[in-house]
């Protein structure tokens, strides 16, 4: 009996393989489980690690012996891995999920035990306040990206567009006295610097990549020389804005543990969650979103179908330059003032949360808060006495940042237009 082999598919067969994505990703994490159930165990002590479900050490919490919890969960995370072995792929995500939660949580039972007395607590409303407002810059950061990508032009200049907005949101902010004028501002001039990334990549087919990094240096030029000359000489004049205030929302502040994160917040916090709302239904409910994503697919035909492309791309780049100047203003209108370079590379981190969360806003938006609580982390970590490096626990959101996105992501495909100019025929 003869066996008739099918063009492809015997070859697609063999490339896949045993090691498939899955089962990669399957030893990865049951590597990482069984490393945490050892070491973190080891270095684990006999105290309660307290995970508070208040703002301080009292109040409700929940508690677990170091050694046990750090074993416990580093052999939940082992068990994740061993799962993603053996079952099918569609339980990646899931699985996955639950592995590196509990590889964290293992960490932290190390970690918290191990704290000094009067320091081995966790304050959770604290941590996932941290979080959202780390992650702000970021959520508006990759929301640009997703304007621009989906559209079909490459976003290199978010950390300028960031730059530009917190600097601008200083300055008028400063001159007028008033913070709605400095958020006004600060979108103009996250805009500006979209709008030169339009003319050059839309106009003159400039490379996109490259004008995004030189968009960039620009921003750090221009802010720079203007602190320099302006802020540094006089502050209490050019770099000293009103800040916008708290805005709590009566009885939701009140849900535990979300409600003081959530729900006592400024006005970015709401107006990002807002935004990522608005544009996931207009991106995948509305008319502008479907011509947004044909032309970012297949520009030639969407121009067939009377899509207006050029304007299109020109519109929504320009739309993105708002939204990342006002996630600058974040910093300037809310938290710090002015300094030069004070974005610290946040523009890119958002590039990788776009590319994280698959050039959709709401992937954007968890990719941001994965990385922003890496950078709370770092910071409850360092605060607590922690005998892991200061350096190292710096790095600790560009670590998060190169993993998710080299080992987590796996093969993603960016709209098919990306990065390629359009010339009508």
């Amino acid at each position: 009996m003869s066996t008739m082999a099918v063009p492809g598919v015997a070859v697609a067969a063999v490339d896949a393989g045993f090691w498939t994505r899955t089962r990669k990703a399957g030893a990865v994490l049951l590597a990482l489980g069984l490393l945490a159930a050892v070491l973190f165990g080891a270095l684990a002590t006999g105290q309660q690690a307290r995970f508070t479900l208040s703002e301080t050490e009292g109040g409700a919490a929940l508690e677990i012996n170091g050694t046990i919890g750090a074993i416990l969960f580093g052999i939940i995370a082992a068990a994740a891995g061993g799962a993603l072995l053996a079952v099918p792929k569609r339980w990646l995500s899931l699985l996955l999920g639950v592995g590196l939660v509990a590889f964290v949580v293992s960490f932290l039972c190390w970690q918290v035990s191990a704290a000094p007395e009067g320091r081995n607590f966790m304050p959770l409303v604290n941590v996932v306040r941290g979080t959202f407002i780390l992650a702000l810059p970021l959520i508006f950061g990759a929301l640009a990206g997703v304007l621009c990508e989906r559209t079909g032009v490459v976003n290199v200049a978010i950390e300028g567009q960031l730059l530009m907005g917190a600097f601008s949101g200083a300055l008028f902010g400063s001159l007028s006295g008033n913070v709605w004028v400095g958020l006004v501002a600060a979108a103009i001039g996250g805009a500006f610097i979209s709008l030169l990334l339009a003319f050059f990549a839309i106009r003159y087919l400039v490379d996109q990549t490259v004008m995004g990094i030189v968009l960039n240096l620009l921003a750090v030029g221009i802010t720079g020389f203007l602190y320099e000359r302006l802020m540094q000489t006089n502050a209490e004049k050019y770099n000293s804005a009103p800040r916008f205030g708290t805005w709590e929302i009566p009885l939701l502040k009140d849900i535990p543990l979300i409600g003081p994160a959530l729900f006592r917040g400024n006005i970015f916090l709401y107006l990002g969650l807002l935004l990522v709302l608005v544009i996931h239904l207009a991106l995948f409910r509305t008319r502008w979103g479907l011509r947004t994503r044909s032309v970012g697919e297949h520009p030639i035909a969407a121009d067939t179908l009377g899509v207006k492309v050029l304007r299109l791309r020109y519109r929504n780049v320009i739309m993105a330059g708002l939204v990342a100047g006002i996630g600058g203003a974040s910093y300037t209108l809310a938290l710090y003032s002015f300094t030069k370079n004070m974005i610290g590379g946040k523009g890119f981190i958002a590039l990788a949360a776009l590319i994280f969360g698959r050039w959709s806003p709401t992937g954007a938006l968890l990719a941001a808060l994965f990385f922003g609580f890496a950078d709370q982390l770092a910071t409850y970590l360092g605060a607590i006495g922690s005998s892991i490096p200061s350096q190292f626990l710096a790095m600790l959101p560009y670590l998060a940042t190169i993993l998710a996105v080299a080992g987590l992501v796996g093969r993603v495909r960016a709209p098919a237009a990306d990065g390629k100019p359009y010339v009508k025929g």
